[in-house]
This record gives structure tokens, C-alpha cells and sequence, in this order.
């Protein structure tokens, strides 16, 4: 039992080992595992990658891989990036471009300390703008080269890195007014079709309360006409209330409707509740209508109906259904972290 034990934890330590090791430890500043660079890229890159560090303290690396195996590209930047250290300690400046080649995902990691100024939208504007394009004519090089170029410039160049948020800023309310705009017409589509729904079907119910105070529509017919006449005025409302919801929780941080609608799923009687007040206002419509008129007596009938007062009312308002590093060249991690910022982007 002691050697099953001991044998146990030897193959949980020896898991665990191996869980810690399972990323590249990074020797160079451009490790090109997927083989995607010419042994003079390689060079070039890690040379200019190595001058930034001397200039700035700022560590940028480049890792490209086959494949991510089981690991998200976001799990794995941040594993590679958090073990190999990169960045200064107590800088944290260090930023990662990660490249999976049969993933066709790229990812730019950024450390704690970098983050004010690669954002995660200007992370995501130079991989969708950058190296995307290059990458899918199979320009791997010239897409990262060209990133790496844009990153160093705008840590260099806080005036080009303004504009170019300034850029997104402007592109980004572009969007945003193209979103209102959708989502305004989306509104009122929805609003206008529920809108006719309700008040046809609800101008139906307060006429079939009417006859059947009349006597001139029975009461077990008119229950079945009050019933359709509900739930096409009930759809309608739907109609009316959902897409305005939407655009309420879209622009707040609330959401009441997920928590109304779970509170109906949990107890659907409240909906019952709900039809007390839609009735109710019907039936008093109704009573008023047959006061103001003064001509009708209040009266009921089972099941007998006046065709003839049926087929004038309700063939009008009935119901109806509608569809609507160094000089070396060698890199050494300066126990920098990331908690995740940056982007991903694939083709």
C-alpha cells in the first residue's frame, strides 16, 4: 500500500514537472520553430528586436510554433510569456507576437507595463490590419516584420502612437453610429409590427367583452375569441417590449429582462398575475364604451350570438395571425509578467 502511495505521488510530481515545462524556454528573441523565416530574417529581426531592448529596456519576441495541440492561443501566449520572464521585473515591459502556423491564429501578448500603451485595441488593429493581409498571401516575415516595426515606433513615438488611437477612436464611433442606426431600425420595425398586433388584438378583446356584456356574443364563444384575441395582443406586446430590451441592455449594465424572464421560468404564475390588469382594462373600456352609448342593457347569453352583430364587429378588428538582452543576440527573460492583455487574431 506504501509503494502504491509512493508510486502515486512520484507520477503526480513527475505530471506536474512536466506541465511546467511544456512551453519553449527561449534562448533567442526570435525562436522560429515553424520554420517559416530564412536563417537571414531570423537574423535580421532578432538584431533589431536586440538593439530595441539596448535602447529601451522593452523585450520583444517573436515565437512561431506548428501547432497549439489542446491550448487556446491566449493560454498559451500567457504560459510562454509568464515562464520565460519577458520583460524587465518591476517594468513588465515585455510583449510577445505569437505565430501557430497550421492554426493560421496569431496573437500579440503585452505585459502589465506596456498595456497603457499597447492597448488591446491597437494590438488587434495591427494584426487585423498588419499581418493578416500578409498572411494570407503567405507572407509570414513581411506581416511580422512590418508589426514589430509598427510596435517599436509607437513605444518610440508617443506622437504616432496618439494618432493612430486617435485613428481607431474615429473608427471605432464610425461603427458605433452604423450599430445605432441597425439597431434603431431593427427598434422600430419590430415596434411598429408589434405595435399593429397589439392594439388590433386588444381593440378585438374590448369588443368581445362588450358583446358578451350585451348578450350578443355567448359567452363560451366569445371565451375562444377572448383567448385568440389575448394572445395576438400578448405577441404584439412581445414585439413591442423585446427589441427595446435588447437595446436597453445593449447601452446599460443592467439586464433586467434575463432576470425577469428567469424569475417566469421560475415561478409562471406571475405571468398568470400579469393577465389580471390586461383583462381588467379591457373589461372597463368596454363598460365605459356601453355607458357613453346609453342604448344597450347589460345582459348575458351562454352560448347563442347575434351572427349578424359577430359578422359586423369582428369582420374588421378580428384576429388575424401576420408573419413577421545584450549585443549577443541572446535573450533572458527580466521576470517580467502578463495577465493576459493583448489580442488574437487568424485567417
Amino acid at each position: 500500500m506504501r509503494k502504491k502511495a509512493f508510486t502515486l505521488v512520484f507520477l503526480l510530481g513527475y505530471l506536474f514537472a512536466a506541465a511546467q515545462q511544456q512551453y519553449y524556454e527561449l534562448r533567442d528573441f526570435v525562436t522560429d520553430s515553424a520554420q517559416i523565416f530564412t536563417a537571414a530574417q531570423v537574423f535580421d529581426l532578432n538584431q533589431k528586436l536586440v538593439d530595441f531592448e539596448r535602447e529601451t529596456t522593452n523585450q520583444l519576441v517573436v515565437v512561431t510554433i506548428d501547432k497549439l495541440d489542446f491550448e487556446t492561443i491566449e493560454t498559451y501566449a500567457n504560459g510562454l510569456f509568464n515562464q520565460n520572464g519577458i520583460g524587465q521585473s518591476g517594468k513588465d515591459n515585455g510583449l510577445l507576437v505569437l505565430f501557430s502556423k497550421f492554426d493560421r491564429e496569431v496573437r500579440i501578448e503585452v505585459g502589465y507595463g506596456l498595456e497603457p500603451y499597447i492597448t488591446d485595441a491597437v494590438a488587434s488593429r495591427i494584426i487585423r490590419n498588419t499581418m493578416i493581409p500578409n498572411f494570407k498571401d503567405e507572407r509570414y516575415y513581411e506581416g511580422i516584420d512590418a508589426a514589430v516595426n509598427q510596435m517599436i515606433n509607437f513605444l518610440n513615438d508617443p506622437e504616432a502612437l496618439a494618432e493612430f488611437k486617435s485613428d481607431i477612436a474615429a473608427s471605432e464611433r464610425k461603427a458605433k453610429t452604423f450599430e445605432n442606426i441597425f439597431l434603431g431600425v431593427f427598434a422600430l420595425l419590430f415596434v411598429g409590427v408589434g405595435g399593429f398586433s397589439f392594439f388590433r388584438g386588444y381593440r378585438t378583446l374590448i369588443e368581445v367583452f362588450r358583446g358578451v356584456f350585451t348578450g350578443k356574443l355567448g359567452v363560451l364563444p366569445g371565451f375562444v375569441m377572448l383567448i385568440s384575441a389575448s394572445f395576438f395582443s400578448l405577441l404584439g406586446l412581445v414585439f413591442i417590449l423585446a427589441p427595446l430590451g435588447v437595446v436597453y441592455n445593449i447601452y446599460t449594465s443592467e439586464s433586467y429582462i434575463g432576470y425577469n424572464i428567469a424569475r417566469l421560468i421560475d415561478d409562471p404564475y406571475l405571468g398568470l398575475w400579469g393577465l389580471l390588469p390586461f383583462w381588467g382594462i379591457a373589461i372597463c373600456i368596454a363598460l365605459i364604451k356601453l355607458k357613453l352609448g346609453g342604448k344597450e342593457d347589460l345582459k348575458l347569453s351562454w352560448i347563442k350570438s347575434d351572427k349578424a352583430y359577430v359578422g359586423r364587429t369582428f369582420s374588421s378588428s378580428g384576429t388575424h395571425s401576420f408573419s413577421s538582452g545584450g549585443s549577443s543576440g541572446s535573450f533572458s527573460g527580466g521576470g517580467g509578467g502578463s495577465g493576459g492583455g493583448g489580442a488574437s487574431g487568424s485567417w
